[in-house]
Order: C-alpha cells, then sequence, then structure tokens
C-alpha cells in the first residue's frame, strides 16, 4: 500500500498578509497585494510597484540574521510548525525533512554586496554574505530552526522551484524517506538589480499609477508579469503520523507531475504543460474529471496565459471550459520560485473554506484564453481534488495534484 501524504500545516506570508487567515481572506475579497515599492530607492527604476511584503508584517527584528527570503521561509514555517504542533515528540528527529524551492535565492545580501564593492570602491564585504546569499540558506535555517536533522535539500528551477520542493517532499514521506517534512518555497526579489534585469526582458507590467490593476492574467489588455516576494511553507507527514498525533488533515497530496519543455528558455509550451498536468492525475490515481479547479500559473504575459489555455484544453477537451480555472498571481503577484508553494496554500485553504479563488483585474477577455477563469469575483464552492500548475524558465514544469477535505 502505498503511503499517504497528510498536511497538517499550513503557513503563508506575502504581500496579501502575513499568515493564513489574513491572505485566505484577502483572496475572498479580491484584494490586490501590488503596492508602490517602499522597501528600496526605485525612484531610477522604469516599475516602482511590486508585490511586496508590508515592513509591518516582516517586522524589524525578527530572524533579522537572515537575508529577506530566508527570514519569509522561517516565518512561514513558524506557522505551519503551530498548527501542525511541530515539534512532535512521537516524530524523531532525524525523521523530519527539510525541502524548501528558491528561483534566486538571497538577493537582498547580493545585491548589497555587490553595491558596497562597485559602488562603494570597499575592499571587503560583510562576513555573512555567502552564507546569506546560498540558495540552501532557507532550507538549512528551517531546518536548523526546527531541529530537522532528517533529508534535507533546496529545489531552484525557476518558478517551479516550490512546487517541486513539495511534489519531492511528498515522494520522499510515500518511498518511506521521512515521516514528515517541512516543504515550501520563498523569494525575495525586490531588489535594484533584479528588477533592473527583469525590465530588460521587456516582460514586466508598468502600471506605476494604478499598481492594483497592474496584474491582469487571462485579459486582453494584460501587460506582463508582477514581481513579488515571499514564502509558503506546508508540513507534510505520513497518514499514519498525522493520526497516530491526533492532527487534523487540512488535505493530501496525492499527485506529481514533472515534466521538460526541452525547448525555448522562456516560451513555453502547451504540450510539456498537459503532460505534467496529466502526469500528476495519473500519480494521484484519478481521472481528469475528478479535477475540480485548477490554479493556473497565470503569469499575464502574453505568451503563458495561451500556451495554458491550450494545455488544459489538451488534456481535458470538452470538459475544460467547466472547469474553474484562476491565477491568484493577479492578486498577490509573481513571487519566483514560492509562487507554487503560496498558491497551493491559498487554493487548499479557499476550496476547504468553501469558495473558489477569483482572477480579478479580468474586464476584457481575450479570445484566444476562452476558458472558466472566475473573473473578478470569488465563487462559493468547492471541489474534491485541485491540480496547481507552475511552469519555469528553462521549460521547467511542476504540477501538483491535492485532494481538499471534501474530496476526504
Amino acid at each position: 500500500m502505498t503511503t499517504r501524504v497528510a498536511i497538517t500545516g499550513i503557513g503563508i506570508i506575502s504581500c496579501v498578509g502575513r499568515g493564513r487567515d489574513a491572505a485566505t481572506e484577502a483572496v475572498r475579497s479580491g484584494k490586490s497585494g501590488i503596492r508602490p515599492i517602499t522597501n528600496i530607492d526605485a525612484s531610477a527604476l522604469q516599475c516602482r510597484m511590486a508585490g511586496e511584503v508590508l515592513a509591518s508584517d516582516l517586522g524589524d527584528s525578527e530572524f533579522k540574521q537572515h537575508d529577506r527570503f530566508t527570514r519569509f521561509a522561517l516565518i512561514a514555517a513558524s506557522e505551519a510548525a503551530e498548527q501542525a504542533g511541530v515539534p512532535a515528540s512521537s516524530v524523531p528527529d532525524h525523521r523530519v525533512g527539510t525541502l524548501i524551492g528558491t528561483g534566486l535565492g538571497g538577493c537582498e545580501t547580493l545585491d548589497a554586496a555587490y553595491k558596497r564593492i562597485y559602488a562603494g570602491n570597499q575592499a571587503r564585504v560583510v562576513p555573512m554574505t555567502i552564507p546569506n546569499t546560498m540558495y540552501n540558506a532557507a532550507t538549512s535555517a528551517v531546518a536548523t530552526h526546527f531541529r530537522a536533522r532528517g533529508p534535507s535539500l533546496t529545489t531552484v528551477s525557476a518558478c517551479s522551484s516550490s512546487a517541486h520542493a513539495i511534489g519531492q517532499a511528498a515522494h520522499w514521506i510515500r518511498n518511506g524517506l521521512a515521516d514528515m517534512m517541512f516543504a515550501g518555497g520563498a523569494d525575495a526579489p525586490l531588489c535594484f538589480g533584479v528588477i533592473r534585469a527583469w525590465e530588460s526582458m521587456r516582460v514586466l507590467a508598468v502600471d506605476n499609477e494604478q499598481p492594483t490593476r497592474a496584474c491582469r492574467p487571462f485579459s486582453a489588455d494584460r501587460r506582463g508579469l508582477v514581481l513579488a516576494e515571499g514564502a509558503a511553507v506546508l508540513v507534510l507527514e505520513s497518514f499514519e503520523s498525522a493520526e497516530s498525533r491526533s492532527r487534523e488533515i487540512l488535505g493530501e497530496i496525492c499527485g506529481f507531475g514533472l515534466t521538460s519543455d526541452a525547448g525555448h528558455i522562456t516560451d513555453p509550451s502547451p504540450d510539456g504543460a498537459a503532460r505534467a498536468m496529466e502526469m500528476a492525475i495519473h500519480d494521484a490515481g484519478i481521472t481528469p474529471s475528478s479535477v475540480g479547479y485548477i490554479n493556473a500559473h497565470g503569469t499575464a504575459t502574453k505568451a503563458n496565459d495561451v500556451a495554458e489555455t491550450e494545455a488544459i484544453k489538451r488534456l481535458f477537451g470538452d470538459q475544460a471550459s467547466a472547469i474553474p480555472v484562476s491565477s491568484t498571481k493577479s492578486m498577490h503577484g509573481h513571487a519566483m520560485g514560492a509562487s507554487g508553494a503560496i498558491e497551493i496554500a491559498l487554493s487548499l485553504e479557499a476550496l476547504n473554506r468553501d469558495f473558489i479563488p477569483p482572477t480579478i483585474n479580468l474586464e476584457k477577455p481575450d479570445p484566444l484564453c476562452d476558458l472558466d477563469y472566475v473573473p473578478n469575483v470569488a465563487r462559493t464552492g468547492t471541489a474534491r481534488f485541485f491540480l496547481s500548475n507552475s511552469f519555469g524558465f528553462g521549460g521547467m514544469n511542476a504540477v501538483i495534484a491535492v485532494r481538499t477535505r471534501a474530496g476526504m
């Protein structure tokens, strides 16, 4: 019998709020967290708005010794751990693992070091520059904070990083490598150099006067993605472990699909996305007709939204138009490697609270994007199973299938 993987804890910090309750209610109300950038001097940038975490949600001293992306991971993991009742005396620490994905790692630290060296002509940088910049810094910090001495790894696969992390962590539990995992993602890309680099690609939406309307997935007048930051971490454990500890099971990671486009480094492939969704459904042991909701990658770029729509149509056929599909990025922006985890967490919370997240700012439908994107307003309802899509540069595709409380 295959070990089933329960979700017993959820933690979120993003521009739509700190904590799962605040973030979920913001999504229910269709509230955008995209706002003018305040953490850095953005006056010389073309794009001066983003999905920035409020200073009041981060605090001045909490985990201050770490880079911003690691701080996000620790905050999200702490909320998830509290809900799951971790540390648990019944789970040995060498059976608890950590897998946190990131797309860009310690950008804040690296940007500050480069500024010090190249602009300031200084010979030295702060001694913790390397440890705080490392991609595995968040994984290591979470493992250390919770004394999780089991399997530990960091996934780096662009915008698919945290979906890969959650899928891989679930497989480790299935295969007996761990009884419990901290799994998710964190990114903090809102640094001057990173934003300038994204500007050069000409895929950023720039609407400094109306930032809350900047991200418009699937809309005919969409202008591109909106950078964001944040983290989400899930506590995953075997059903046996959760039941032995009398923990509430919030949902189940039941399927994982991962493919490569093996094509253009930035232009997405409907084929790769469709195969990843198909693989996740097959891994979950369900049929396409069982899927009641899809949280789309939905970046609001011209290429992604059309390709993802086509991928859904290829896999689901005539059923595609009957499945609610939404992009919560319309509210929390694109948090790079953290996006998949944030979207899985928000989708599960929403469906467990009997509503389907909306795609806000969808006022001018694109004829090439003609599915049910739950426009503008959340919808009452739930689903037994949902898919969460994450598609990254380099053709990295990851799809997670989740069973909600309604499907238990």
